[in-house]
């Protein structure tokens, strides 16, 4: 899998006035190429997910159920490659704390963990012709009126937080129920938004659905808010954009499903499509008659000022109350309230066969593998449909499903289209969890937006990247997160990696920010290690990479670690560092 094309010269030439010597940095070279040449022949081929100490799932017939064997005290390859699904990385204290509990205690325990959360941040008139008051710090706009006090708490967490599967399912969630703080300017909004993701991680899919319909910050992104009924007079009628997102973005996408994920075709093998444009309309005049909920001390009224704290509220003097058609050929009756037909709305997609299939997949592709077997997706939607206890939609018990799957599970993948590209997001907190960093996010910020993601600023509802991005070089297989790789991006993993590393008293502070403490690593443990180049290497390859690299990669990492001075423990430990999170064996999450 091509994600890194070549290395930096100017990066190399940092590092090298950072200590390394010119054996070392040819030593870099060789065994970049070394890594390179492994990812790449793990690029093509058949499909699953198959391990080295476990069967692939069968590839027809019923799914068995998704139950994991009797436990065992975790291996280290299974409890790091857990921690690089269900948190942003591994740690020598999570490997400790995973193999104690188990993998299926540790994910439970994630289960109950409650959630880190935002810090609240005040109410801020949205108005922009009031912004900020004459004589207001140089900060006010950046700290109110964009998404940079969130993105600042969105790393401290990834890094430092306890409750890393939440924080993991979030952000999963943030990028398929899509706003932008491009468009929802008010810092104060997009953090209700993001803390409803954060506390609804693992409710009902139902509740979540609901949660993010009467969002005022969806509302506001999607035009649901002050939606109204038609107007035969002025020849307007409702808004679809909302009616049309929930359905193909949110539930159950364009094309009718199997269990397995694969698309049901017609006779002549075209797909099937899901919805119509009477079922978008349908949608759309259901979801009629919300505005934003009032502001404090204000009259209730249609159409209420901008206000993001509270859900919407529903006005029957402007909702729709003609017949709806729904889905699978369902309609609801006229006359119905606000209320009444959102809850028959969402009910009509909860229960359709897709959501399962289609939120499964997404949710798989985001914490464990970019292609997943059908078998796999088959069994998440058996649990999607019911946890065992005759509910549907329980997201704990599908998160659960997903991570302690056989398909998930095991010391090593070496099915060749297993893995997944490490966004940027996970790539830089990953990153700095495995190099004990302490920071107040601002550089891991700065850092990942230059790698093309700006957490909670996509583009467009579509996302930072398409989750059927095809991976380049294969007819079949995709790679959502290389929908954001190129020559620029690729080249600020490595600088991002070098600056990181290689600056002497870390990142400095930004005096802009209250309380910031800059980023700064902790290389004791690496350093401890770092006179005996194959005991150092050895520890990188277990943490990092479950213990996968070949005895030629190993060998060369050593080498450049031997081209500098034995007594230099700081600069060996980050030559060895740099090369083995620089490399596509990291890079590539498998």
């Amino acid at each position: 899998m091509d994600i890194v094309r070549k290395s930096s010269r100017d990066d190399l030439a940092h590092r090298n006035r950072g200590g390394a010597s010119k054996a070392a940095a040819v030593a870099f070279t060789m065994a970049f190429s070394l890594a390179l040449a492994s990812a790449l022949s793990a690029c093509g081929g058949g499909g699953g997910g198959g391990d080295s100490n476990t069967a692939p799932p069968p590839t027809s017939g019923p799914p068995p159920p998704s139950v994991p064997p009797p436990e065992q005290l975790a291996s280290v390859a299974d409890a790091t490659r857990l921690l690089d699904q269900a948190s942003f990385g591994p740690t020598d204290a999570a490997v400790a704390d995973v193999r104690s509990k188990n993998i299926t205690g540790w994910v439970d325990a994630q289960l109950a963990t409650p959630s880190t959360g935002y810090a609240s941040i005040a109410f801020i008139d949205p108005n922009s012709s009031v912004g900020c008051p004459t004589g207001s710090p140089s900060t006010c706009f950046r700290d109110n009126y964009t998404a940079f006090p969130l993105q600042l708490q969105f790393y401290v967490n990834a890094v430092n937080g306890a409750d890393q599967l939440r924080q993991r399912v979030a952000l999963a969630y943030s990028q398929i129920f899509v706003i932008s703080g491009i468009d929802i300017k008010e810092t104060y909004g997009m953090r209700g938004y993001q803390q409803m993701l954060l506390d609804n991680a693992f409710s009902n899919f139902r509740v979540l659905l609901e949660r993010v319909t009467l969002s005022p910050a969806m509302g506001d992104y999607l035009d649901m808010v002050n939606n109204d009924k038609s107007n035969l007079a002025r020849g307007t009628t409702p808004n679809e954009n909302y009616g049309r997102e929930i359905l193909q973005l949110f539930s159950i996408g364009l094309f009718k499903l199997n269990p397995d994920g694969t698309a049901k075709t017609d006779s002549g093998g075209v797909p099937i499509p899901t919805y119509t444009q009477d079922t978008v309309e349908g949608f759309s005049y259901a979801l009629t008659g919300w505005t934003y909920a009032p502001r404090p001390g204000a009259t209730s009224k249609w159409v209420n000022l901008k206000y993001y704290l509270g859900d919407m509220v529903p006005f029957p003097d402007h909702h729709e109350t003609g017949t709806k058609l729904l889905l699978e050929g369902v309609s609801l009756p006229a006359g119905q309230t606000p209320q009444q037909d959102l809850a028959g709305a969402l009910d009509n997609i909860v229960a359709h066969p897709n959501v399962g299939p289609f939120i499964g997949r997404r949710l798989i592709e985001a914490l464990v593998t970019s292609n997943p077997s059908p078998p796999y997706i088959a069994r998440i939607t058996a649990v999607f449909n019911d946890n065992g206890q005759g509910v549907r939609g329980d997201m704990k018990a599908v998160i659960r499903a997903i991570l302690l799957d056989a398909e998930a599970r095991g010391d090593a993948k070496t099915d060749i289209t297993y893995g997944r590209l490490r966004e940027p997001a996970q790539f830089v907190a990953s990153a700095g969890r495995a190099l004990g960093t302490k920071t107040d996010g601002v550089y891991l910020n700065a850092q990942a937006s230059a790698m093309g993601q700006s957490v909670f600023q996509p583009g467009s509802v579509f996302n930072f990247y398409p989750p059927d991005f095809p991976l380049p070089g294969s007819a079949t297989l995709v790679g959502p997160q290389f929908g954001l790789a190129d020559a620029p991006t690729t080249d600020a993993r490595f600088n991002f990696l070098n600056a990181l590393l290689y600056s002497a008293n870390g990142i400095a502070a930004d005096a802009s920010v209250a309380n910031a403490i800059g980023t700064k690593i902790d290389l004791t443990n690496l350093q401890a290690l770092a006179g005996d180049a194959t005991a150092l290497v050895g520890k990188l390859d277990t943490l990092l990479d479950h213990t996968t690299m070949t005895a030629t990669e190993k060998s060369a990492v050593a080498s450049a670690v031997n081209a500098l001075a034995g007594s230099d423990t700081v600069n060996r430990a980050r030559a060895a560092a740099y090369l083995v999170i620089a490399a596509p064996r990291y890079q590539i999450a498998r």
